[in-house]
């Protein structure tokens, strides 16, 4: 995304093509006409179902059709205009009462006439470049628009990868609760175990049937929400690639994130499609001034005119005629009620306006890429101490069930084993989502999201968001 190339508009029906336009692209890719429901859906297939269907963001392509028309109208007014007319006119005169006998009087008349603005002090051109700043603009909204598309379908898609680990992790749960009540009634029929123990395994085997079905539960909810993001009809079955252990993210999972501060401002400064649409606006403004400013200066036209068997709207000549032109006009505008004088003041009040949205928007944006950096690092930090946590909790569960199968243990040392195991699997679940979500909104606070930024790495083929700061 963000990557300067020329590109040609269609407008009004006319090809554009007076003029490279400079232009922030993202990757294109074709639309898919239909969605196999028994097919797992990678993260690259999910954004490009939802950027075809958004009607945001075809309402934004529009917004650029319809700036680059107005490109077009302002190059036009570097052109010379050009009219002509023909007619066939047929003129009887009639004198009542007279011996003069009527006469009539047939004949094809025709006019050319040119106009052409040679000098204006530079209004034309403070009007192409207010057109091409708007034009800019309406570029960087169009970002806007498909970086905040991303941003929710890659947060769906992920919610829905955490859903499906929570269940698995609590399926999991639930089928080690129910190997820990069969061997409490083998323990119990040698003699080893009591009825409690059993009762006790039986009733924590309860309590994971009932997190599964709620884990259950939470995945229908994030698949609703996938669905809808996805604009698929209601009811679609879903199905996303499952991540493994949920993870997606190693030890290696935070190169490249922990890069200085001021190097992610930059960035954002840079390519944020908001800082660039604002920018973008404050220059049109700006030229708009210089337009209203040139309105009230001298300009000069050349004429050129061909009238063929007399003017327009005069009388015939039994002659024919053909009558040139040419002429140059200086035309100086004296006074006009001080209408252009207040013309230029509100254009200046609009410039001063815009370069206060421009800067408001600027430390707006900067403010939230500074916390989401923030958050981002603490939950890399986070992530990586709950994968400890979870290690450690996995190697006290395997040697508490070596003592249990040997009557070393106790049911209740089992079960509390088994719910720090619980705990920990949650907690890493948990962090995973949370450094998913701030390493998303890490990318979009620095306007670097965009569709190239999503790639499959090995076989997690969930996806993983990558920021390409060597662009």
């Amino acid at each position: 995304m963000n990557a300067r190339h020329a590109a040609i508009f269609f407008a009004a029906g006319l090809f554009l093509a007076a003029a490279p336009v400079r232009a922030q692209m993202l990757d294109a890719a074709p639309c898919p006409s239909t969605y196999e429901g028994d097919v797992p859906l990678t993260l690259p297939a999910a954004v490009d179902l939802a950027l075809c269907r958004n009607a945001q963001v075809h309402g934004a392509w529009a917004g650029i059709r319809l700036q680059a028309a107005g490109v077009g109208e302002a190059r036009a007014a570097y052109l010379p205009t050009l009219n002509g007319s023909l007619s066939r006119v047929h003129d009887r005169t009639a004198y009542p009462g007279a011996r003069t006998a009527s006469s009539s009087l047939d004949s094809n008349t025709g006019s050319l006439s040119l106009s052409w603005r040679l000098f204006d002090f530079g209004g034309r051109a403070a009007g192409q470049r207010s057109a091409q700043a708007l034009l800019d603009a309406a570029l960087a909204n169009r970002d806007a628009v498909l970086q905040k598309t991303l941003a929710a379908t890659v947060s769906a898609y992920f919610d829905m990868q955490t859903a499906r680990a929570s269940v698995r992790m609590r399926q999991a749960y639930e089928a080690l609760a129910q190997e820990t009540v069969q061997a409490t009634q083998r323990r119990a029929q040698r003699g080893l175990g009591s009825h409690s123990d059993t009762l006790q395994a039986t009733s924590a085997l309860a309590k994971a049937a009932l997190g599964a079905s709620r884990a259950d539960g939470d995945e229908r909810k994030a698949r609703a929400v996938l669905v809808y993001t996805l604009g698929l009809p209601a009811g679609t079955a879903v199905l996303v690639d499952d991540d493994g252990d949920g993870a997606g993210a190693g030890s290696g999972a935070g190169a490249g994130w922990r890069d200085d501060l001021s190097a992610w401002l930059a960035l954002a400064r840079e390519r944020h499609p908001a800082i660039v649409a604002a920018q973008a606006q404050l220059a049109a403004a700006r030229e708009r001034l210089a337009v209203a400013r040139s309105e009230g200066r001298p300009s000069i036209d050349l004429t050129a005119n061909i009238y063929q068997n007399g003017r327009p709207n005069q009388g015939l000549s039994p002659a024919s005629t053909r009558e040139t032109l040419v002429g140059i006009s200086l035309n100086i505008p004296l006074f006009d009620g001080f209408a252009r004088h207040y013309k230029v003041r509100g254009a200046q009040a609009q410039a001063e306006q815009r370069e206060a949205e421009a800067q408001e928007v600027q430390q707006q944006t900067l403010m939230d890429l500074v916390r989401t950096h923030a958050e981002a690092s603490t939950a890399l930090a986070n992530l990586s101490a709950a994968q400890t946590w979870l290690d450690a909790a996995q190697d006290a569960l395997a040697s508490v069930q070596r003592k249990f199968g040997l009557g070393a243990a106790d049911i209740l040392e089992m079960l509390n084993t088994q719910s720090a195991l619980l705990e920990a699997q949650q907690e890493r679940i948990r962090c995973q989502a949370e450094w998913r979500s701030a390493r998303l909104r890490l990318l979009a606070s620095a306007g670097m999201l965009g569709r190239g930024d999503i790639a499959q790495e090995g076989g997690a083929s969930g996806g993983k968001l990558r920021a390409s700061t060597a662009r």
